[in-house]
């Protein structure tokens, strides 16, 4: 169904030039999205997808340990769509305060993606609710520091933006002129709260998505904030109750159809096709995000197992094992710290778990080593390969 252009143009002048920059109508559309036929299959297959996402973490016996790891498979994923080449090892090499060495601005950026998660999750569980307010916070925690701490942290711009194009006049996009923000983003608060003529969370996170993008609110970080408010949103509206559906890893391997089923929806009205393709993404993120825990859970079971082979080792192995399932990168000092052993028979435990194959060192120094669940570690970095 093409509806024409979702919202207007108004002409405005940045950077001494003359731009048409557009304002998007709010939402909900008028009419709504179709989803009859194929669509509203796709929209259950995609719910029941994340009905069994949940159940799975329901069933996990440590949840926060796989939310750990994923959080920062996430970070280190939504950052790199920005550009940063941070990889998911790099990140926990940084979060190792005896590890230094690591590219530091890129790193940087994915810590404060991880802070601003967090924070975001915080708050929601505190039953603050997801407002602008909390966007800001968000954001400022994400610009705290390294590149774009300069770029007003947790303030909407007041300045004219542009995506593509190497100045306003050949830009791509234009988002709204700095004073339509505010009553932009107030009309989105109002949407992500009242749900209009709601179709369900999914389709509500589909379209706060876009319009989110189409605003532009900030001066930068728009798209990893943008991305956060569909995990926050269905966290919020408890169609998940661990936030673990995160869609950069498909965003990022559909680049460019995502970018134009943006425009088409500017340009067009056609929430339809950006609808399938928001839902597809669910479907296949969530599916994937499923059968991650299940070759988890295996991984864990199955090298559990060599170490109980261990006889009058086994019981210290199994902790400090249990300690690099909780975090797999890590160092001998830190594992005796979180094991609640002594250094030497940590030490001990590792070189057993470097010969059974579990374990292996990935700084390749004598002194101030560092240590890896490898096969964990692989399995969470599929698809988060620097760009």
């Amino acid at each position: 169904m093409k509806r024409g252009p979702t919202g207007s143009y108004e002409t405005t002048t940045t950077s001494g030039e003359q731009v048409r920059a557009f304002v998007p109508a709010p939402l909900p559309p008028d009419p709504a999205p179709d989803l009859t036929g194929r669509r509203r299959q796709l929209h259950e297959q995609a719910l029941i997808a994340c009905g069994r996402l949940d159940a799975i973490t329901a069933l996990l016996p440590e949840p926060d340990l796989f939310l750990y790891a994923y959080v920062r498979r996430e970070a280190v994923l939504s950052s790199q769509i920005e550009g940063t080449q941070s990889s998911l090892s790099d990140l926990l090499l940084f979060e190792l305060d005896e590890a230094p060495g690591v590219p530091v601005d890129d790193v940087v950026e994915v810590s404060n993606y991880v802070a601003a998660l967090e924070h975001g999750l915080s708050r929601l569980r505190e039953d603050f609710p997801l407002s602008n307010r909390l966007l800001r916070e968000i954001h400022a925690r994400l610009l705290a520091h390294g590149r774009g701490a300069d770029k007003l942290p947790g303030e909407f711009r007041r300045s004219q933006n542009w995506l593509g194009g190497t100045r306003p006049g050949n830009a791509q996009y234009v988002p709204p002129p700095p004073q339509q923000v505010e009553p932009c983003m107030a009309a989105l608060e109002r949407y992500l709260n009242e749900g209009g003529t709601d179709q369900g969370t999914l389709v509500r996170a589909a379209l706060a998505h876009v319009q989110f993008e189409t605003i532009h609110p900030f001066l930068d970080g728009n798209g990893r904030v943008g991305r956060l408010l569909i995990a926050l949103l269905l966290h919020n509206d408890n169609v998940l109750r661990q936030p673990l559906l995160y869609l950069s890893l498909y965003f990022k391997r559909n680049r460019s159809e995502y970018y134009r089923l943006l425009d088409a929806v500017r340009g067009d009205g056609d929430w339809e096709a950006w609808l399938d393709f928001f839902l597809e993404g669910v479907l296949e993120t969530a599916g994937g995000a499923v059968e991650t825990a299940h070759r988890l859970l295996d991984l864990f079971q199955d090298d559990a197992e060599q170490v109980r082979t261990l006889g009058r080792a086994a019981a210290n192995t199994l902790r400090v094992f249990d300690a690099l399932r909780a975090r797999p990168v890590a160092t001998v000092n830190d594992l005796a710290d979180r094991a609640g052993i002594a250094y030497p028979t940590a030490a001990r435990a590792v070189e057993a778990l470097q010969k059974l194959g579990i374990v292996r060192e990935i700084t390749g120094r004598r002194r101030g080593r560092v240590y890896a669940y490898g096969k964990y570690l692989d399995v969470l970095n599929e698809g988060a390969e620097p760009l």
